[in-house]
C-alpha cells in the first residue's frame, strides 16, 4: 500500500504517505464547490507531472555528471467542464542560466523528460504543452 486518504469533510481530505508518514491535504477548487485553500486532485496530477518530470532528468544528469539544483518548472492547469477533467497542461523547465549544456546533453535530458512515468500514465486525450528554457 502506498497511501491511506481520509476525508475530513467540506470537500477535504488527508493523505498519508505511508512510508515517510508525511501527508498532504487536498481541498475541491473553488469552481468546483470547494475552498480552494489546498492542492485539489487534478492539482496534484499535474504538479506530479512537473515533479516526476525533474526527477527523472536528475537521475539522468547525475549518471551525466550534470546538476540540475535550481531548476524551476510552472505548471499550469486547464480544466474542461463536460465531463470535468484535465484538458491541457502546460508546463515551462527553466534552467539556472549558470547551466552550461552541449546541445546534446540538452537533447538527452528533455528526452528523458518527455518521457517520464507520469507523462506515460497520463490519458491521451490530454494535451501536454512543454517548453524547456535553457
Amino acid at each position: 500500500m502506498t497511501a491511506t486518504i481520509v476525508y475530513e469533510g467540506n470537500l477535504r481530505c488527508v493523505a498519508t504517505h505511508l512510508q515517510s508518514g508525511t501527508a498532504i491535504e487536498t481541498d475541491a477548487p473553488t469552481d468546483n464547490r470547494g475552498k480552494g485553500e489546498r492542492f485539489s486532485p487534478t492539482d496534484l496530477v499535474c504538479t506530479a507531472l512537473g515533479t516526476c518530470m525533474i526527477t527523472t532528468m536528475a537521475m539522468k544528469a547525475t549518471d551525466m555528471g550534470i546538476e540540475l539544483k535550481d531548476t524551476g518548472i510552472s505548471v499550469k492547469k486547464h480544466m474542461l467542464s463536460d465531463p470535468r477533467r484535465i484538458g491541457q497542461i502546460d508546463i515551462v523547465v527553466n534552467f539556472p542560466s549558470s547551466l552550461d549544456l552541449a546541445e546534446n546533453d540538452k537533447t538527452i535530458l528533455q528526452r528523458v523528460g518527455d518521457h517520464c512515468p507520469v507523462i506515460k500514465s497520463l490519458h491521451p486525450d490530454i494535451v501536454l504543452n512543454i517548453e524547456y528554457h535553457w
